[in-house]
């Protein structure tokens, strides 16, 4: 296959290497039920992939929370309203903009890192040297990548949501005049332990989306320089894609009929 052809985004090349990861993905979950874990490599992707990814998550999160309670407030003090900011700005951030946003992060940081990682291993033949050592690549590499990413990613997530909570709680104090009191009780109120639970369980998902297209994307490389160059956009693009559309199932199967949090909150 020339260099050309092997790098192209080809809706063909696209839909061949994700199916591809797919397959890999179901080879992960085997192998891991297996106890086939290298936890040495497990635990060098973790310290990569949490403590690495610290202090981008924090500033990042302290910024979504401040701008988003900037475009809450004015609004909900127009209508005297100021009392629920906490709790929309906590169910929002928990629901869908912690997990989501930490995993968009973690796609452009990891997600690309992998796949960079693997591909030159790809076309620079290590990957056969790890077949010829008898050593399958599922367990040296992809595994303890998927199995970090899912580990920390939750704890990322819910770092991102104490960090924008914070964000949010400094914009409402100081250019809105709400007190600290008004606006945790909102956030007290509001959440549910479910809240929580489902924040979690996307992590875990997205996670484990960015690895294993991260991984698959590196282990399809061709193409030399180029191609590991051009695996690298495609799996962050992939997982993007991936995880908004996980996202859109997983929130409609958690949160299915009438909510009741803005009622209790209000209530409370």
């Amino acid at each position: 296959m020339s260099e050309r052809s092997s790098s192209s985004f080809g809706l063909g090349n696209w839909t061949r290497r994700l199916s591809y990861a797919f397959l890999l993905g179901g080879q992960v979950c085997v192998h891991f039920l297996q106890g086939r874990i290298n936890w040495r490599n497990s635990i060098e992707q973790m310290a990569a992939v949490g403590p690495q990814s610290l202090l981008i998550t924090i500033v990042a999160a302290f910024f979504v929370g401040a701008v988003f309670t900037i475009q809450v407030a004015r609004e909900f003090l127009n209508f005297g309203a100021e009392a629920v900011v906490g709790g929309v700005l906590a169910l929002s951030l928990l629901r869908e903009l912690a997990p989501v946003l930490a995993a968009v992060l973690l796609a452009g940081r990891i997600g690309s890192a992998f796949a960079a990682e693997i591909g030159t291993m790809r076309v620079t033949e290590q990957i056969d040297a790890l077949y010829m050592l008898k050593t399958d690549p599922v367990d040296y590499l992809v595994l303890p990548r998927v199995l970090a990413c899912c580990l920390m990613a939750p704890i990322l997530t819910l770092i991102f949501f104490l960090v924008g909570t914070l964000g949010g709680l400094l914009v409402a104090i100081q250019v809105y005049g709400i007190s600290s009191h008004i606006f945790l009780k909102s956030v007290q109120d509001f959440l549910g332990s479910w809240d929580i639970i489902s924040a979690v369980i996307k992590a875990i998902f997205f996670g484990a989306i960015v690895a294993v297209i991260g991984s698959s994307w590196g282990l399809s490389t061709s193409g030399g320089a180029k191609g590991v160059g051009t695996s690298t956009t495609a799996a962050v693009v992939t997982s993007l894609l991936a995880v908004f559309v996980c996202n859109f199932f997983l929130s409609g199967f958690m949160f299915q009929g009438l909510g009741s949090s803005l009622t209790q909150g209000v209530g409370g």
